[in-house]
């Protein structure tokens, strides 16, 4: 198989396509002609040498894709070869074939092209299972998702609007946030012009959002406990901000709020697999119906991973970031 290799730690130029052994599907196992896989944050970290995979998974980058079932392992009874799917990875997406945990994989949604199907594992787990599964949102409480235009942004905004809840949401330009109202954003907030602790207690009427999905972490801890209301839950899935801040405990004393942080690469395959099948119970009917749609910026071919990673790097793109293994 063609697969990306991270010859050392360092920038988009360690990044080089080579033949690998292909995977054989292992017991509960499936392997997959991949068609598409997506460029993650936590891929260009694992590119530095900050994010090691779990251990037993593939050192390929790659945390979603998608395929079609090219072998079965021993006691996978729900796919047959030659089924179209979409798949969490713990890694191994940027090559042309994958192993992976059978209950880790989805069925294309309907109405959704292969290749498109691979934008939507990581967004669609990350987001059906912190907002909805661990902050527990509803369809009359109000959630704010920072980096809106972002490839978990745009899911976010698309899913609790089309669930009922009141959405707010920060990005960095007009175009972007233009983006995010278009997807279903009832307030978007420029974070370089705009304060969005103030802009959220002015839409809320002083009464703040039940729930943040936030990916800066340090950087925003303290505005965004200010910004929750009164037993709202602040959900971290990213440190582009920074990892250490002073928590005022006070405040969330007096707000009866929560902290959460979680991540969803290193979970237990049983788990990720739960995470799988909420997200095709609940998630999949609104794509099968339009109401939520993947966002692709682009689409390259495996030998531009390079140039994936520089403009993930350069954060000018919306949504997501897509791959394809063909030659």
């Amino acid at each position: 198989m063609r697969a990306v290799v991270v010859t050392e730690p360092g920038g988009p130029e360690v990044l080089t396509v080579r033949d690998l052994p292909d995977p054989e599907p292992g017991p509960g196992e499936v392997v997959l002609d991949v068609a598409g896989t997506a460029v993650n944050r936590a891929d260009l970290l694992q590119r530095q040498g900050h994010y090691p995979p779990p251990p037993g998974a593939s050192d390929v980058l790659g945390l979603e894709c998608s395929g079609t079932v090219a072998a079965v392992g021993e006691g996978v009874e729900r796919w047959q070869v030659g089924d179209e799917v979409c798949a969490l990875l713990a890694g191994g997406g940027y090559a042309s074939k994958v192993a992976v945990p059978a209950g880790q994989l989805m069925p294309v949604p309907e109405g959704l092209d292969l290749v498109s199907a691979a934008a939507l594992p990581e967004v669609a787990c990350t987001v059906w299972s912190n907002v909805f599964m661990v902050a527990g949102l509803r369809a009359d409480e109000t959630l704010l998702v920072h980096g809106g235009a972002g490839g978990i942004g745009t899911h976010a905004i698309q899913v609790a609007h089309a669930l009922g809840a009141t959405v707010l949401t920060t990005a960095g330009s007009a175009e972007k946030l233009e983006l995010c109202r278009s997807l279903g954003a009832d307030v978007a907030i420029g974070y370089r012009e705009q304060d969005f602790v103030e802009e959220v207690r002015r839409a809320t009427d002083g009464r703040g959002v039940d729930v943040i999905l936030d990916n800066m972490g340090a950087k925003y801890l303290d505005r965004n406990i200010d910004a929750l209301a009164l037993e709202g839950r602040l959900v971290i899935i990213g440190m582009q901000g920074g990892a250490k801040a002073e928590l005022d405990i006070s405040t969330l004393l007096r707000k009866r709020a929560a902290v959460i942080a979680t991540t969803l690469r290193s979970r237990p395959t049983e788990e990720k697999a739960a995470i799988c099948a909420a997200v095709v119970e609940h998630v999949w009917p609104l794509v099968a119906d339009g109401a939520v749609r993947p966002i692709v910026h682009t689409t390259l071919p495996l030998d531009r991973v390079g140039e994936a990673h520089a403009l993930m790097a350069d954060s000018g793109h919306s949504g997501k970031i897509v791959l394809t293994p063909a030659s």
